[in-house]
């Protein structure tokens, strides 16, 4: 391979309408097999996306975004804002295969990891390559890229996603061994959702989050609105968490504070000075931010569902009449419940982030 860095598919970004035209032209064009019961059958989710395939996920235009392990690490980051997209799969050229995934959160544990203060540069950032940083970093971690094959069903997909607790899943061509795609906890949830003013409602659809018991309660990392910026990272990398309300004083959500925020380090290029405060930082979001997504124990999953894929958004937070935090619930905790576990039991413990 004579580029670090190489492209599959079109290099136009699937906008969220486009995305979701795609999905729905693809919807009207399927044969449409679906038995409906008199009895809505709380299986029937699970049986929905065992019938489908993953290559049924992909859209008819996608970019996707592939590193070369010999490409320095801060010029990956740079690509990643540059695209818009948040992970790349990463090709060995010495192996001829994908060996893993470059994601925001290799970028927040490089910060971590080697920020000193403002007046020291990280060279660890600047001048390493990808190979260099997985050497470094997985050594002792190391596990093989997680993928699927676009002929696996769309459970299998939600299943491996959910189990090994990642948020992005490659799907690899097993014939080609190219990477056409990649799935998300997004993606899957939307698919699905397409498809249910067709199916009649399980009975715990109608159920609150109160009483399904879905989604973090308790111990809830939150972050106040002069934390410095060092400290949220040091909260995603201890606590293992994809996103950090800011509460005010009182408890009150007044923001959120997001990994997919901290790529806005990288694109403005200050990553070298940590210790302003989330407020200064979330002042350059590079997109436009309609608030924090919430909603309450006493709705019910459906309206959970509907809000959270209109809103495209990856958790809501689960707050009281007066907009006191009382918990989190993410996509992972949502497709447990549809799709793994739809009697409406409790999530594998640890599956929220």
């Amino acid at each position: 391979m004579s580029f670090p860095l190489k492209r599959f598919g079109s290099f136009r970004r699937s906008k969220k309408r486009k995305e979701t035209d795609q999905l729905s032209r693809r919807r009207q064009s399927e044969p449409q097999s679906l038995t409906v019961s008199k009895e809505p059958d709380s299986n029937m989710y699970a049986r929905f996306m065992k019938s489908h395939k993953c290559y049924d996920l992909i859209p008819t235009s996608s970019k996707l975004v592939v590193f070369d392990t010999t490409l320095q690490v801060k010029k990956a980051f740079f690509a990643l804002v540059a695209n818009g997209v948040r992970a790349a799969p990463l090709w060995e050229t010495k192996r001829q295969s994908f060996v893993g995934m470059l994601t925001i959160t290799d970028f927040i544990i490089i910060l971590h990891r080697y920020y000193k203060s403002p007046l020291v540069q990280i060279y660890e950032l600047e001048e390493h390559k990808i190979e260099t940083w997985r050497e470094l970093y997985l050594q002792e971690t190391f596990k093989p890229l997680v993928n699927i094959s676009p002929d696996a069903s769309i459970y299998d997909a939600v299943y491996s996603l959910i189990k090994n607790k990642i948020h992005r899943l490659p799907v690899i061509d097993p014939v080609t061994g190219n990477a056409l795609y990649i799935l998300t906890h997004k993606r899957m949830l939307k698919f699905l959702q397409l498809f249910m003013c067709e199916m009649p409602k399980p009975e715990f659809m109608k159920q609150t989050l109160g009483e399904l018991g879905i989604g973090t309660y308790s111990n809830i990392a939150v972050i106040r609105p002069d934390t410095a910026i060092i400290q949220a990272l040091s909260l995603f990398v201890e606590r293992r968490v994809s996103a950090l309300p800011v509460v005010d004083t009182a408890g009150k959500v007044v923001d959120i504070y997001s990994k997919f925020d901290v790529i806005n380090l990288a694109a403005e290029k200050t990553y070298n000075n940590l210790d302003i405060t989330v407020t200064q930082a979330l002042q350059h979001r590079s997109q436009y931010f309609e608030g924090v997504m919430k909603c309450k124990r006493h709705e019910t999953l459906d309206t959970i569902v509907d809000r959270i894929v209109k809103a495209e958004v990856h958790r809501l937070v689960v707050v009281d009449d007066n907009s006191r935090i009382e918990g989190i619930i993410s996509l992972s905790d949502i497709l447990q419940t549809l799709v793994l576990t739809p009697s409406g039991a409790r999530r594998e413990e640890g599956t929220t982030e």
